[in-house]
Order: structure tokens, then sequence, then C-alpha cells
């Protein structure tokens, strides 16, 4: 087969149906229709002399051949996204890019919806994709599908590059009227109490981990999906919640809610950015890395 024959797009579409095995799940990903990415399988199965993915039951089973090209094809598709994406500078007055970022909602509201304005400003053509932190977060970051994820330092992935962005405490927070509230909180009164935990899609988040991991167990009457949930399940309530110190402080004032600190020693959290060593030297991405760490400087000191 002569590459100058072969249409490079199918390299994509190659990419994604090894990953997903379901030439639905990979139209979805892709944004294009189910005829079309069928459509797309065939020209590869053609143009490979290989079947790629074989029907077995319900599942589609990848070929010896496609499995050994699987790496070698993710690679080159991060590193040619790298090459487009650095290849023509970056001014930001007049870029139309699009960037990518997995956060949570609590640091999408302390830091990402302040730096909105100044990206307006700045760079008024720029779009942003906001996603939540899952279990497939790494893995889009290593395949190139994510510009930059911001997350606590224990959920990095060990071999890419990082830059810690701020630190923050943990509060405990519960109702103004709640008597627990009124009065200095203890271990015992800690304890005692219900709780407003969060799970993000499924996983554990940073205070969870902490509490686990010094073997302390809370009574958790409520689980929230995000962290912004959290206030409003605590108002009217006798329970109490975990909450970052910012994102406690921010919400606090409009729900009647009081900050105590916490009776028990836990660790601070380092709220890190993270990207592709690939993209290290890309200059839209370098430009946007260097905004974050400012506006975590200059707002959350």
């Amino acid at each position: 087969m002569r590459l100058d024959n072969f249409d490079l797009n199918l390299l994509v579409a190659f990419n994604v149906l090894l990953e997903e095995r379901n030439v639905t799940r990979a139209a979805d990903r892709l944004n294009v229709t189910q005829s079309a990415m069928s459509a797309a399988l065939r020209r590869l199965r053609e143009a490979l002399q290989d079947e790629i993915l074989i029907q077995h039951g319900k599942k589609m089973i990848p070929t010896p051949h496609a499995l050994d090209m699987a790496p070698e094809v993710a690679s080159a598709i991060i590193h040619l996204r790298s090459v487009i994406s650095t290849g023509t500078g970056f001014d930001p007055r007049t870029s139309q890019r699009r960037f990518k970022i997995a956060a949570s909602d609590y640091i999408t509201t302390v830091l990402i919806v302040p730096l909105m304005k100044i990206l307006g400003e700045e760079a008024p053509g720029i779009k942003i994709d906001l996603s939540l932190p899952s279990t497939e977060t790494t893995e889009r970051l290593v395949d190139g599908e994510l510009d930059l994820f911001l997350t606590p330092e224990e959920f990095l992935k060990e071999d890419l590059p990082r830059e810690l962005l701020f630190e923050e405490r943990h509060v405990v927070v519960g109702w103004s009227e709640n008597p627990v509230m009124q009065k200095p909180l203890t271990e015992e009164s800690f304890f005692e109490s219900g709780h407003v935990a969060v799970m993000i899609s499924g996983g554990e988040t940073y205070i969870e981990r902490a509490l686990r991991s010094q073997g302390f167990q809370r009574v958790v009457e409520v689980t929230a999906p995000s962290f912004i949930q959290v206030p409003w399940l605590l108002s009217g309530t006798r329970r109490l919640a975990l909450m970052h110190e910012r994102l406690a402080r921010l919400m606090a004032p409009g729900l009647s809610l009081t900050i105590s600190e916490v009776p028990l020693d836990l660790p601070v959290m380092r709220e890190m950015m993270q990207w592709h060593a690939t993209r290290s030297t890309d200059a839209g991405l370098l430009w946007l890395r260097k905004k974050i760490l400012q506006m975590a400087v200059d707002r959350l000191p």
C-alpha cells in the first residue's frame, strides 16, 4: 500500500475504533453517522488487507495485526496533533483555537470562571470545552484528546509533566442554626453528625481518600455528584460537610452557613495542572497555562 494513496483521516477512525471496539460509540466520539463510521471501517479493511475488528456475538474483537498497529497509530496521532497546533504560531488576539480542559466544578468555580473574563478581553476567539474528571480522564490526556487536566496531585498521571497551581485546606461547613455549629466543633461532635459527601463519576475525591487513608469513617447521609451542590444540601439541616475552604467562603454567606476548622489532622490539598509531554512547547497551550497560573497567583494567594 502506497502512503500517498492512503487517506490519513482513516488513522483517526482506526484509533477510535480500536479504543471503543464498537462502531456506534466510535461514530459518537467522532461526531459522524454510524454509516460513515462503517464506511471508514470498510475502507480500512481494504487498505490494510485485514479485518481490523471481527464480530463475535455482541462484541467486536481486534485482530492481532490491529492490536500491533494500535499503539503506533495512537502515538502518531498525538504527535501530529502537536505539530498542527504549534506549527502556525499563536496570537491570542486572533486565534480561534478550542482548548479542552478536565476540571471539577470546584476548580472551575474558583479559578476558571474568573479566568474567562481575562480570556474574553485578551483572546475573544478562544473556546474552552470543560469536562468533569472521570475514570477515563488520564487516558484521554495520554491519547491527546485533552489539553489540560486540573486535579489534586494524587490523581495525576505519573509520567506526564505537571505544575503546582495552589494549595487548599478543607473546612467543616454547616447551617448556621445547626446546634453543632454554634459551639466549638470537636472530633466527637464531628463524627456523631450526619455528613454530605461527594462522589464524582463514582470515583473517590481527594478528601474521601485522605479520610480513608487515616482510618476515619463518617456517617454519610447524602452523596452528591458535585462540590457545588453540597452547600445547598446543608442549609436547614443538621448535616455537616468537608469543603474546600475557598469554595466554602465563596458560597457560605448566601446560604446562611457557618465555617469551622476541621477537628482532625488532615493534609493540605495540592491542586495541580497537567498536560501531555508532546504539548510542552505548544505556544497556545503555553500561553493558556501561563494565564491559569497567573490567575491562581493573583486570585488564590
